[in-house]
């Protein structure tokens, strides 16, 4: 009888300690660079548990993911699935040399990658040239290269289950935020339908603290993000990292930004790549973030497994 309220008790005290999240999350690609890391106009992070590694987008050089995982000491053999978040060169750059790499270590490694709707189509810049995804004008060429490398694609519609507690959000309906992005880019020869990045996806990772959502720009708008992560469930969007594209944003839009959070839970903000150092701290001032939830996010900035953030040696 004493051990089976022995095993009782342990079970009860194990049951009641679980971690916020299982992953932890590291940033790979963006402007800001560690000692010894590639910063650029880019963005990349990987989420790795005990059982999965994910990447989330891919850099601008080829060779910027690869050379800052072996910095951070990151076996990338172990990453089978991709989520782009848009076709922008800038997150889309490393893929197919990433797959050519891994696959010799792991011949699923690179293998599965998930896009939104739109994510192929054809852009074409002021001057009639065509720009597509990966450092390739055409669009097709790109898709045509990287599946005979082995990549399958898996275009969205909608949000979906990419690992677990781990969510695509897919298409993000614009209601608060119509376009966050550049202009210049459009869907035809003839000039006349601009490109507003209807494939601009993100990630949320469901915690019990809430989500944490990741854009890779956030072209779609941070609160339409966020809102469509609660539409999956209703809970506060607890954390935020990556680009939100806030880096040119009037200042009333900055504001209207940081009371929507403020009132829907943010409290760990590490917005790096095209989100802007003045809008994260004027974000983070208004909904009064602590200066140890805050960070820049530079090559090797980490939110751990129970959701603290390590920064790397230039933060």
């Amino acid at each position: 009888m004493l051990v089976k309220k022995i095993k009782i008790c342990f079970l009860t005290i194990f049951s009641s300690i679980s971690l916020a999240s299982v992953y932890e999350i590291t940033v790979l690609a963006t402007n800001i660079s560690n000692y010894g890391g590639f910063g650029e106009w880019s963005f990349s992070a990987l989420y790795e548990s005990e059982t999965e590694s994910v990447l989330f987008d891919t850099g601008f050089h080829e060779d910027t993911v690869l050379h800052n995982a072996k910095v951070l000491n990151k076996d990338l053999s172990k990453v089978k699935k991709v989520v782009l978040s848009h076709f922008h060169s800038d997150h889309t750059g490393g893929l197919i040399k990433l797959r050519q790499t891994y696959k010799i270590i792991n011949p699923e490694a690179f293998s599965e990658v998930y896009v939104a709707r739109g994510f192929f189509d054809q852009r074409y810049l002021e001057n009639g040239n065509k720009v597509g995804p990966g450092n390739f004008e055409d669009s097709f060429k790109f898709k045509e290269t990287a599946e005979e490398e082995g990549i399958k694609f898996t275009i969205l519609d909608n949000h979906y289950l990419v690992a677990e507690n781990l969510y695509v959000t897919g298409t993000v309906e614009r209601t608060d935020e119509y376009f966050n992005g550049p202009k210049g880019i459009f869907l035809n020869p003839e000039l006349t339908v601009p490109d507003i990045i209807k494939d601009d996806q993100s990630v949320g990772m469901l915690t019990e603290e809430g989500w944490i959502m990741m854009s890779g720009c956030g072209h779609s708008g941070i609160i339409n993000t966020a809102k469509k992560l609660q539409s999956i469930k209703d809970v506060p969007v607890y954390g935020a990292i990556g680009g939100f594209h806030l880096f040119r944003a009037t200042d009333e839009t900055i504001i209207n930004t940081a009371n929507w959070f403020k009132d829907n839970g943010l409290t760990k903000f590490m917005g790096g790549h095209c989100t802007g150092i003045h809008a994260a701290n004027e974000i983070a001032s208004i909904i009064g973030i602590k200066r140890e939830d805050l960070s820049h996010t530079a090559i090797g900035s980490i939110l751990t497994k129970d959701l603290n953030i390590i920064r790397s040696s230039v933060e």
